[in-house]
Parts: structure tokens; sequence; C-alpha cells
């Protein structure tokens, strides 16, 4: 079998991980997002990019035959935070409730926020916004820097300042506690917690979001909402990175859907089809 990782990183910890036990008996290569469309299409691909010609080329990868996990048109609605919360509400998901704005400078002079609030740039990228904000002076501030950017807002839910890293490959969910970014000092480290640690039934929440959002590879980032756990952000194909047995899930799953055994998940919708907000 022909297994391609479509990554600008082929070393990431995960996929060398998986590599060295897909390559025993399976050919692996990498494909660079940047480089021309392969000759040969590959039985699988793993996407772990998210760059505007990662999709693309995915796009055209599928239409010749190769499955792609996650699929382009899931991993593209996953960067789109507006079309991720109203996916979320229709699928009946715990989602924060989310208002989108196509600038964070309209929000400036608004009068009916609640403080503190979150705000988040609208596109998921490396780098991007993801800021919580206490008071209109806060948020003025922030408009300076970064005032034409798109952005989702979300009220602030108080919480541990710990969120729960769930990751789930296939049917396997692996978790995590990380100190959040929004937290006073900021992120800390990410320590693994044990299944039978985490609150009755948010494995099973995990799993709900993948067949939602048609996703085989993805994070959940849940905070505990007063004892109910509140979804805040979805990743496709994120780093899963010291987990126990997330290499092995990963190969499984790449062999499993190039030999056909894997039924993939309904085509997730193109993002702009969830959103009533352009």
């Amino acid at each position: 079998m022909r297994i391609g990782l479509l990554t600008p990183e082929p070393g990431h910890p995960l996929l060398a991980a998986a590599t060295a036990l897909l390559a025993r008996e399976h050919e692996v290569e990498p494909v660079h997002p940047d480089a021309a469309p392969p000759d040969r299409v590959a039985d699988v691909y793993l996407l772990k990019s998210r760059t505007p010609r990662a999709l693309a080329l995915a796009r055209e990868l599928e239409a010749r035959g190769a499955a792609v996990l996650n699929s382009a048109s899931a991993t593209e609605l996953c960067q789109d935070r507006t079309a991720m919360a109203e996916l979320a509400g229709r699928a009946g998901l715990p989602f924060a409730a989310t208002r989108t704005f196509a600038a964070l400078a309209l929000l400036a002079d608004a009068h009916d926020l609640t403080y503190p609030l979150v705000v988040k740039s609208r596109h998921s990228r490396r780098h991007d916004l993801v800021a919580r904000v206490d008071d209109r002076d806060g948020l003025r501030a922030l408009a300076g820097v970064w005032g034409p950017e798109p952005v989702v807002v979300q009220e602030f839910t108080a919480n541990s300042g710990w969120d729960h890293k769930l990751w789930v490959i296939g049917d396997r969910v692996f978790a995590a506690l990380r100190r959040s970014e929004l937290a006073p000092g900021g992120r800390g480290p990410t320590r693994s917690l044990p299944l039978d640690e985490l609150p009755p039934g948010w494995a099973d929440l995990a799993l709900r979001v993948g067949e939602a959002y048609a996703l085989e590879v993805y994070g959940v980032d849940l905070i505990d909402a007063a004892g109910s756990p509140l979804i805040v952000d979805v990743n496709a194909f994120p780093g899963i990175r010291g987990q126990l047995g997330a290499p092995e899930a990963l190969a499984e799953l790449a062999v499993a859907a190039g030999s056909g055994r894997l039924i993939p998940r309904p085509r997730a919708r193109p993002a702009q089809e969830w959103c009533s907000t352009p």
C-alpha cells in the first residue's frame, strides 16, 4: 500500500512515529503541499496541513480517487469559527455561544457586549488572535492592533483555567489537561490525562464531534462550565504529541482507509454553506 503524508513537516513527532510503523510493510511518501501533484496517486493521504495550497491539492487527490484524512472540506470547515459554531448548534453540541463581526474595529463602540469576553480571529491559523477582554478600554486597545481582523466574540465562561484537550484518531480517544492561554500567566504545559479521570460522557462527546464535522483525526478543546462540558474549539489533525498509542492508532487508521475497510464519514459541507454570516 502507498501512503502519502500531505505536509511540509513529515518529521513531526506523530507523523514520524506513525511512518516508522507503516514503513515496515508499506510505502510512505511525504508530499509537500507546494509541490506539483504526484503522477501516481497513493491509496491514502494524511492531510496534516491547512494552507490553501494543501487544501487544493487534497481536493485534486480526492477527485482522482484517493482517500484523504481528513477530507479537504472537513479541514476547511474547522478553520472558520463561524461555520464551526453554527454546525455545532445544528448538531446539538454544547458549543460556546458565538457572534461574528466583519472587523474587530466594529466592536469598539458596541454597547450590547457583556464583559469579560473572548475575541478570536474568525479564521483559525497560526498566530491568530485569541484574547480575553475585560472592558471597553481593553477592547479598544485590541482594536488598535487588530482593527481590520474578522473576528468572533464569545462570552467568557468562568472555569478552572484548565482546558481539557481531547484528541480522537478513528475511534480512539486521548486526553490531557493544559493551562489555558486565557488564564493568568498564559498557556502552561500539557499533561496526559487517563480517560477514566474524564467526567462521565466527555469521551463520548468527543466522538460525537467527529460525526458532526466528518472528521477522523481531530482535537476538541473543552472547559468545565459549572460541571458541564463546553466546547470552545475543534481542530482538524492537531499535533497529538506525547500520547501513548497515538502513532499506532494513526497507522492503523491509515491502513484501514487505504484498504477500503474504513467507511468514510459523509463529506462535510463547505464552510460557506453553514454560515449565515458571510
